[in-house]
């Protein structure tokens, strides 16, 4: 989660002025959690707050909204028709070409309403300074009437091999997820739809494996190329060369016949098992789509359990 500078230029490259809505503070249940953010124009809107009459009526509101800043409270009764029980407060921003020249840096820090302090207040300082000595990054927060927010930055590398119907259903699914940079490879450039979704790089190569080497040592890989020999030299070039998660698309039989070829090829047990195979949920059906689905929960669940894991020992 963090501030979308891309998303935000593209919309104003498009659209002209852009209104941004972003949930700044909450109190008690709600939809959406604090930084989730919404662009919205005059014929239109990208992004959520959580749906419903609050994201209806800040949207309404986003397009009326003559203000360059405005933070309004919203409670998530009987009054909009929503059962959560809490109550937001949303931070709306309009932007123009102009503006963006003033955005940069990895946090947008800025004042929220007219009564902050013209400098960020010592509570914003004293956390900047603790996030940037532990090497993190700070949560999106409003602090003294200041909205800070990270820029969002895609935390995990995820490589796909082949760009086959399954390929190209893994894309469809996980492309519009906000944490993904995915490269996509195949032998060719003909082999890619004439469509490639925002954010995702296609890398063709004739010889895949020599690609590798651009792979972040701790990204997370998905094979299932079109050539059961080209999965396994993939595989074999995973292997030496590391990741933090390797998955392979197949049946049991084929990766027992992939075993035996990868201890031949000198790897001991331990390393070939760190590869996945198969993936997916086999009782979701064997349509691409229905392995998408499968494959993308299995790595949406390995994100979530490993991010549990660093709440526990912090």
């Amino acid at each position: 989660m963090g501030f979308d500078l891309e998303a935000l230029r593209s919309s104003v490259q498009a659209h002209g002025r852009v209104t941004r809505v972003v949930i700044a503070a909450i109190r008690g249940s709600s939809p959406r959690e604090v930084g989730a953010a919404m662009l919205v124009w005059d014929q239109g809107q990208s992004g959520t707050i959580g749906g419903g009459a609050l994201e209806y009526e800040a949207a309404e509101a986003a397009r009326r909204q003559t203000l360059k800043t405005k933070l309004s409270s919203h409670a998530l009764g009987p009054d909009l028709g929503q059962c959560c029980g809490g109550s937001v407060t949303l931070l709306s921003e309009t932007y123009d070409r102009e503006d963006l020249a003033q955005l940069g840096g990895e946090v947008i820090l800025r004042p929220a309403t007219p009564e902050a302090a013209q400098s960020p207040p010592l509570a914003v300082k004293r956390l900047l300074a603790q996030m940037r000595a532990q090497g993190q990054r700070p949560d999106p927060q409003l602090i003294d009437h200041w909205m800070l927010e990270p820029v969002h930055a895609p935390q995990i590398d995820l490589w796909i091999w082949g760009a086959g119907h399954v390929g190209r259903a893994l894309v469809d699914v996980m492309a519009p997820l906000p944490d993904l940079a995915i490269t996509w490879v195949d032998t060719s450039p003909e082999r890619f739809p004439p469509h490639i979704p925002a954010g995702v790089t296609m890398l063709p190569g004739q010889n895949p494996t020599l690609l590798l080497r651009h792979a972040p040592v701790n990204a997370q890989h998905l094979v299932l190329t079109y050539s059961h020999e080209l999965d396994l030299a993939l595989c074999h070039a995973l292997l030496l060369h590391g990741f933090s998660f390797a998955g392979l698309i197949g049946s049991a039989t084929k990766w027992a016949r992939f075993r035996s070829r990868l201890a031949a090829l000198g790897h001991g047990p331990a390393e070939i098992a760190r590869i996945t195979c198969p993936i997916g949920d086999p009782s979701l059906g064997k349509h691409p789509q229905m392995i998408a689905v499968g494959v993308a929960a299995e790595l949406l669940a390995r994100a979530t359990t490993k991010e549990m894991k660093e709440e526990r020992r912090a």
